[in-house]
């Protein structure tokens, strides 16, 4: 018996000079050619959406005070003369500004008195009876107890001189208040200082030291 060789299918790789399948060819590179573009599509993207960013974040407009705002008008003023005006177009103006700043300053009130409207509301503080510090007390003689709810009240100091040294002696008076005109002239009283109570009173009665014989 005769043994047929076996059929082998073996792909014989193309002659050199020959040209490769337009099909097979076409497919890799196609690949590899797709690949950079998408890779390049985003880097495309990227400085757009970078240059949205500091747009979407820029600061408002600074607001410049009205002396800066005079200031850089001056500094733009290129020098030039302007032209002669009347007297009246120089009136006109002056209306028109003095209109326009009144307008300004309503505004202004307006949204202050918005503002304290919306604040919150607190009481009004007592007012203190004496300033910082502490509060001066004198001892006196009341002169005079005419006036209705004050009396009048002489300060009596006795000191010696700082260079001669002889006794010196000095008197002031003052106006005190007294709510219930409860001293009498000749009265030793005592007087501490308070606030403003009239014109000329700034003490007020503490009590009295000794009655008048």
């Amino acid at each position: 018996m005769i043994e047929e060789p076996e059929n082998t299918e073996e792909t014989e790789a193309p002659p050199e000079g020959s040209d490769p399948d337009p099909a097979e060819a076409d497919t890799p590179d196609t690949a590899q050619a797709s690949d950079p573009a998408e890779e390049e599509a985003p880097a495309e993207e990227t400085p757009a959406a970078e240059a949205a960013e500091p747009a979407a974040d820029a600061e408002p407009a600074e607001e410049l005070g009205p002396k800066e705002r005079r200031r850089r008008a001056r500094s733009t003023h290129a020098g030039e003369a302007q032209p002669q005006r009347s007297a009246e177009e120089r009136a006109t103006e002056r209306a028109e500004a003095r209109k326009r700043k009144a307008a300004e300053r309503t505004r202004w009130r307006r949204r202050a008195r918005e503002r304290r409207r919306s604040g919150p509301k607190t009481e009004p503080l007592a007012r203190p009876e004496h300033g910082p510090g502490r509060a001066r007390v004198r001892q006196g003689i009341v002169v005079s107890d005419k006036a209705d709810k004050t009396i009048t009240v002489r300060i009596d100091v006795t000191r010696r001189h700082r260079m001669y040294k002889k006794i010196v002696r000095e008197s002031s008076t003052l106006h005190a208040h007294d709510e219930r005109n409860e001293a009498n002239a000749g009265d030793t009283v005592r007087v501490i200082e308070s606030r403003p109570l009239s014109r000329t009173k700034r003490w007020r009665l503490v009590e009295i030291v000794e009655r008048a014989r």
